[in-house]
């Protein structure tokens, strides 16, 4: 019996595999925005360090959002892109955990560089004659530090939880990379610790950064509608921080309640949506900033117009 219940410490990724044959043209639309996510977030990466101009905190927290949205896929994609051309879906215990563990700290981070732009934005409209005072780093370190032990802390715990289980109800996992509660799924006996801690990371991640930052936008348009139009200006950064918090804020939504709900949702959609969860801000983040925030437009179109000289120039 308890060699049964310890017998899995090797998995299949079985996502998408409703589809057959037609699962491998799947390696089209997510190389597509695989590529999308590495370019667009190494080229805004390049522009903020390159540019001393850029290097005051509001661009060095948008490079840092970078370089989240930046590391995170390379944790999943590349082996799901595998998967679709060559059908290798096996991963082991530890490499499952491993992978789980990278992609859920780092993707945790996203809500959190939104935080810290949301602290910048009030300190630069609401008290802007101590705007860098209050980010200088060694004052900021006390908003950087408790939200950075929370991520570790938090993902260590649940990743570790995942860990202790053991696992005899199969060893196939109806995702296309390591999600939690995919692999708590297959665990044999009781899982409400994990189920627990699984909401609570989620409560005291994404749902209370959200919040933070909704009651600080509230704060910071308060403070703009009673000073009249001396922080319209700055206001227009907080729109593009309002946007990528509502993509995010839905995908998000999208991607846990799809994955809760059962009940007439095809197991496909709820694969892509949390493929979608992680994916989907990468790519369109970076292009949002770009577009969005003028400084780094402007030197944005510089380096495409310099690297379009460049390749013109030896055929004249």
């Amino acid at each position: 019996m308890m060699e049964n219940v310890s017998s899995h410490k090797h998995f299949i990724l079985d996502g998408f595999s409703e589809l057959g044959e037609l699962r491998p043209v799947l390696f089209i639309p997510f190389f597509i925005m695989f590529i999308m996510s590495l370019s667009a977030n190494s080229l805004l990466l390049y522009v903020v360090i390159s540019q001393r101009s850029l290097h005051f905190p509001m661009c060095i927290l948008m490079a840092g959002m970078a370089f989240v949205d930046l590391s995170y896929p390379l944790f999943f994609v590349p082996n799901m892109l595998l998967s679709f051309l060559f059908d290798w879906r096996g991963i082991s215990l530890t490499g499952c955990l491993v992978q789980m563990h990278f992609i859920h700290f780092i993707a945790s981070f996203h809500s959190t560089f939104l935080v810290w732009m949301a602290l910048d934005r009030y300190f630069a409209i609401c008290t802007p004659l101590y705007y860098h005072e209050h980010m200088a780093l060694p004052k900021f370190l006390k908003f950087i530090i408790p939200l950075l032990v929370r991520n570790v802390l938090l993902v260590t715990l649940f990743v570790s939880l995942a860990g202790t289980l053991s696992f005899c109800a199969g060893n196939v996992m109806n995702h296309c990379f390591c999600e939690h509660m995919a692999l708590v799924e297959l665990a044999c006996g009781s899982t409400a610790i994990n189920n627990l801690v699984g909401l609570l990371t989620i409560f005291l991640n994404p749902v209370a950064d959200f919040l933070f930052i909704t009651a600080s936008y509230v704060v910071i348009f308060s403070s703009v509608l009673k000073s009249g139009r001396s922080g319209v200006k700055a206001l227009h950064t907080c729109i593009t921080h309002i946007v990528v918090m509502i993509v995010s804020l839905t995908v998000a939504l999208v991607a846990l309640l799809s994955y809760r709900i059962r009940n007439g949702l095809p197991a496909g959609v709820r694969v892509f949506c949390s493929i979608m969860y992680l994916l989907l801000p990468s790519c369109f983040n970076p292009i949002i900033y770009g577009i969005r925030t003028t400084e780094i437009r402007q030197h944005i179109l510089k380096v495409l117009m310099c690297c379009r000289f460049v390749q013109i120039v030896p055929h004249s």
